[in-house]
């Protein structure tokens, strides 16, 4: 296999921040609508968890209102004490960064339990980071793989980026090199510049997957495309292993790749 000095580095996501709503008429959230009475709006049902979660979703934003993190933490924890698993998974949000209440982890790991025992993939991934980290709870690599894979499983990027970083590592799991790459490639094919690193580190290296320099352009280019730096040297640095032709073959499948998934 040859070896070439391209950047051997791999990238971790942190935590998932809020961004339910903040692109959203809160007033237009078709899953939510049947969960209460039709007749007021969502934002109006301050004593339905709902309609409780999306006020202080308001005073969050600051949509319409001042924000307001004691605010909105009211609101939540008013919609979080009645089991809303979004609702809590800001309440544990707010807690780690210390927004609208001073910093407490182990107040944040409590509420992220709690959406993710509900399924919320967000507060899964969240999880995942306080266990991988030891914030507020001894650091245990095998509880993040768990918690990562169910929110992984969900769908959630970050916490695939982070399941199959632990993987190449072997954090927590036995080193799998092809699964590393399974969990990279569900990421970096949702457009995560992170993971398309990633990926394209393991084509270039040859591991977990046959070492292959054009699949390693293809995945360091897409992931150039955010200006990261350190992609757009590793894609410079794999390009002298390559054709002409199979260069522009790459960037035009990197093109096509774009205006598909954009």
């Amino acid at each position: 296999m040859q070896k070439i000095p391209y950047l051997i580095l791999v990238f971790l996501c942190l935590f998932t921040y809020p961004v339910f709503g903040e692109d959203t008429d809160l007033n237009e959230v078709k899953e939510l609508k049947p969960l209460i009475e039709p007749e007021k709006p969502l934002t109006e049902q301050k004593d339905q968890p709902v309609g409780q979660f999306l006020h202080g979703l308001k005073y969050y934003n600051g949509e319409g209102v001042t924000q307001n993190y004691q605010e909105a933490f009211k609101w939540f924890l008013k919609s979080g004490e009645k089991g809303h698993a979004d609702a809590q998974f800001y309440l544990g949000h707010m807690y780690a960064e210390g927004k609208g209440v001073p910093k407490d982890y182990s107040e944040a790991i409590k509420w992220y339990r709690k959406a993710a025992a509900q399924g919320n993939a967000d507060g899964q991934f969240n999880l995942g980071v306080m266990y991988e980290n030891g914030q507020g709870i001894p650091q245990d690599y095998k509880e993040a793989v768990k918690w990562y894979q169910k929110a992984a499983e969900l769908g959630d990027i970050c916490a695939q980026n982070n399941l199959g970083l632990l993987y190449f590592e072997g954090k927590g799991v036995s080193q799998d090199f092809q699964e590393a790459v399974k969990w990279y490639r569900k990421a970096a094919q949702q457009g995560n510049a992170l993971t398309q690193f990633n990926l394209g580190l393991m084509y270039a290296e040859g591991k977990g997957v046959p070492q292959d320099y054009f699949q390693a352009y293809f995945w360091f280019n897409l992931a150039a495309e955010t200006g990261d730096t350190s992609a757009i040297q590793n894609r410079d640095i794999i390009s002298s292993q390559m054709t002409q032709e199979e260069i522009q073959e790459a960037q035009l499948l990197a093109r096509m790749w774009t205006e598909k998934f954009k």
